[in-house]
């Protein structure tokens, strides 16, 4: 039988650490989103042996940090069914905008300067 210190480590002690290419591909992002976001210290990691790495803890926390929630208005739901919110038109200006084109330049360079 094998004595234990207090100190010893098994593999059921420590955590699953997940590589880039796992956690992109469970965020459905590339791995290079995941590594710059880290690098940018944007996301939880760990560091080992110079390379990132992340717990399911941290995974959850990226997911956290980057969930939008929805945003409330005061608009009434439509009593009927079935029916989608479109956002309201700008109303139109009194008077419409008039465009007007520029001189080419091969018109402007052939003049002489205005005084």
């Amino acid at each position: 039988m094998i004595s234990h210190t207090r100190h010893s480590v098994t593999a059921d002690s420590l955590p699953h650490l997940f590589r880039p290419v796992e956690v992109a591909k469970a965020l459905g992002c590339s791995e290079w989103w995941v590594k710059e976001q880290a690098r940018r210290r944007r996301i939880p990691f760990t560091r080992a042996g110079g390379a990132y790495r992340f717990t399911a803890d941290h995974v959850a926390e990226i997911v956290r940090a980057f969930e939008e929630r929805p945003v409330r208005t005061a608009e009434p739901v439509s009593a009927e069914r079935g029916a989608i919110a479109r956002p309201r038109r700008p109303p139109e200006p009194a008077e419409p905008v008039r465009l007007r084109a520029r001189r080419p330049r091969r018109a402007l360079l052939g003049e002489p300067p205005a005084a």
